[in-house]
């Protein structure tokens, strides 16, 4: 895969469909593998967070998500094929799940939402086995029993909603716990694909609303979202800090 890095974080160049293809070879080969939807909060966060910095140099996979992404890979001359949204990320898993026969644990959001997210995409996709459902917290105190939970259910892919960077910090935990020594009486494919998605569980859900298609296109989803909730007014602040961020390591580049 080639990797672009933005203010020092590593993306990969990959589509959607390609995203879903390395997961399926990273399942069929075995052991845990965790990948991160990168978008420019995740960029600003793990600048001020060494902690998180280290997880993202060290996923398997870190898919561009958020025009800001491609924005700033294409002034630096390197630019990435596609936006690789988590929420059509786990879409995408799921259909491929549904064809492998695959486990998918949806872990994480508000109570009763991992559940809503998980019946919507087993009505869509009704090939995928649903391994379980469960809201819990990435605290250190609930880390034990989500983990026996995981070890019980078998998944191939767990979907984490904690949001950013909790849902990564707390993957990075617990899936060497998972990988290794997970049981094999569910076939040949016994890898496990821990993948962050934020608030994707909420918009299959129907808890929110996601932009419309034209919108997202344009790279406008951010500000349909503002509009919906100003309250995220201080979040988006992350983007403007980037794009000066950007603007900066440029002109120190150069």
């Amino acid at each position: 895969m080639h990797t672009v890095f933005i203010l020092g974080v590593p993306v990969h160049d990959v589509t959607l469909d390609q995203a879903c293809e390395i997961a399926e070879r990273f399942i069929a080969q075995g052991g845990a593998h965790q990948i991160a939807t990168v978008n420019p909060e995740f960029i600003m966060a793990a600048r001020r967070d060494a902690g998180f910095m280290h997880v993202l140099s060290q996923t398997a996979l870190n898919v561009p998500d958020g025009i800001g992404v491609l924005w700033a890979a294409r002034r630096a001359g390197h630019a990435l094929h596609e936006r690789v949204a988590g929420v059509e990320l786990l879409d995408g898993l799921c259909a491929m799940a549904s064809t492998h026969r695959w486990r998918a644990f949806f872990l994480g959001a508000q109570p009763g939402v991992a559940e809503r997210a998980a019946a919507a995409m087993a009505l869509k996709y009704p090939g995928l086995i649903i391994a379980g459902t469960f809201a819990g917290s990435p605290r250190a105190a609930e880390q034990a029993a989500i983990v026996e939970r995981l070890r019980q259910a078998q998944p191939q892919l767990v979907f984490v909603a904690y949001g950013a960077p909790q849902q990564d910090l707390w993957l990075s935990q617990v899936l060497p716990l998972l990988g290794p020594a997970a049981p094999t009486q569910v076939g040949s494919e016994t890898g496990v694909c821990g993948v962050g998605v934020g608030g994707a569980f909420d918009f299959i859900a129907g808890v929110q609303t996601r932009a419309p298609e034209w919108l997202r296109q344009a790279g406008l989803e951010w500000f349909y979202r503002l509009m919906r909730e100003p309250r995220r007014w201080r979040r988006q602040m992350a983007l403007v800090r980037f794009v000066l961020a950007t603007l900066a390591a440029m002109l120190k580049s150069t």
